[in-house]
């Protein structure tokens, strides 16, 4: 039996796997209280729409050397050892955002939720792989979908701390209070090296492996403009229903609920939706779907019409995201850790463009124009949706 694919699961296994499903569920709900808050945090601590872009984009950045530095760290201690550290640490960071009241602690403390953010990501993700290695078949989609319901939580936490008016401190405060222990008992369950044998670092040298770029390009550009209409829902849906169409900051927070939900049930029927009628169709719905939903928020008359063009949007994205892995893991089935370590690069540049991008046609002119720019690049994933088809198996080559 094949430490990549045992038949039956080791002892403490499926443990491991349940616990790294919590810990994506609570990552989520920490990454949505961040960002549907995003005005709450604006008003507290006087950010211009001017400089609001820029704080947003340092996050990104230093998620991608947090990413990197992590990635040392795990070779050191193993990725169970780096999660356990960084993970509460995160929560703690959560609570530096909401405690300070002037510009340099933000920065301070969004810097550090960037850099733990990207070393949480990188060291998640790896376990998730070793795991996955170890069970022999695909997991992966089942910790982003535990994501997804985490980012439902966390906005629904966040809505009611509006309705209630409870401020930044104690919402912050009381959640990092909460998850922060709960990241501490989960650590006690990851997997480590007496289930996963050395999965983790066959997956890390899968991944590192040489192969050519150009095959990949078309996928890595679908990936950035996914990204970028992911980024522009996270970082501004919340804040153009206050502040484009005059909603309640309550009422406000159901973009990003609405936005999850859609991604959640998207990636639960995602798989069968495929199967019946194939990568491309899919793709090419998802494209327009996502576009459509732009437009309709954009258009939106009042919040709720704004609501439930981001849900709409929700459904469009979902399809695009699984399948850019997907398709380059056929590209390279006997390298898809190296193909999907390369895509998952552009996960950053789709962040770290979309949110300066929204940003600054905003304050140019308004959020309604702002979601054209991200509808019209999301519809460029229509072009390219002929490159998710099964292909010919490319064999590696040096770059």
């Amino acid at each position: 039996m094949s430490a990549a694919s045992p038949a039956i699961p080791p002892p403490g296994l499926r443990a491991g796997r349940a616990a790294l499903a919590v810990s994506f569920l609570l990552q989520g709900t920490t990454f949505a209280l961040l960002v549907t808050c995003i005005p709450e945090i604006q008003h507290r601590y006087g950010l211009s729409d001017a400089l609001l872009p820029l704080f947003l984009a340092a996050v990104p950045i230093l998620a991608g050397v947090g990413s990197i530095t992590s990635e040392q760290l795990v070779k050191r201690t193993g990725a169970r050892a780096v999660l356990r550290v960084v993970q509460p640490l995160v929560c703690l960071s959560l609570a530096g955002v909401g405690l300070g009241d002037t510009l340099w602690q933000l920065a301070i403390a969004l810097g550090a939720f960037g850099l733990l953010v990207g070393a949480l990501d990188a060291s998640m993700n790896m376990l998730g792989v070793g795991l996955q290695h170890r069970y022999g078949r695909s997991i992966m989609i089942g910790f982003h979908a535990a994501f997804s319901l985490g980012g439902i939580l966390g906005a629904a936490l966040a809505g009611l701390g509006s309705h209630y008016d409870l401020g930044l401190p104690v919402l912050f405060g009381t959640a990092a209070a909460v998850i922060a222990p709960l990241a501490l008992l989960t650590g006690t369950r990851f997997a480590g090296p007496a289930e996963l044998g050395d999965a983790v670092r066959e997956a890390a040298e899968a991944a590192a492996r040489s192969i050519p770029w150009r095959p990949l390009l078309p996928l890595c550009l679908a990936m950035v403009f996914a990204y970028i209409a992911d980024s522009s829902v996270s970082n501004y849906s919340v804040k153009y229903l206050t502040d484009g169409l005059g909603s309640p900051e309550d009422l406000a927070k159901l973009s990003y609920l609405g936005y999850m939900v859609a991604m959640l049930l998207g990636r639960a029927l995602g798989d069968r939706a495929v199967q019946r009628f194939g990568a491309v169709p899919v793709v090419r719905a998802g494209a327009g779907l996502a576009a459509l939903g732009f437009a309709l928020a954009a258009a939106a008359p009042a919040a709720w019409a704004g609501i439930a063009g981001f849900t709409v949007l929700g459904f469009g994205i979902c399809a695009i995201i699984p399948q850019v892995f997907a398709a380059g893991g056929r590209l390279f089935p006997a390298d898809s850790d190296a193909a999907v370590a390369r895509l998952n690069l552009f996960n950053y540049v789709g962040f770290l463009i979309g949110s300066p991008l929204v940003g600054a046609i905003a304050d140019a002119s308004s959020y309604r124009w702002a979601l054209l720019a991200p509808m019209l690049l999301v519809l460029a994933v229509l072009p390219l949706a002929d490159r998710f088809a099964p292909a010919p198996v490319l064999a590696p080559a040096a770059v």
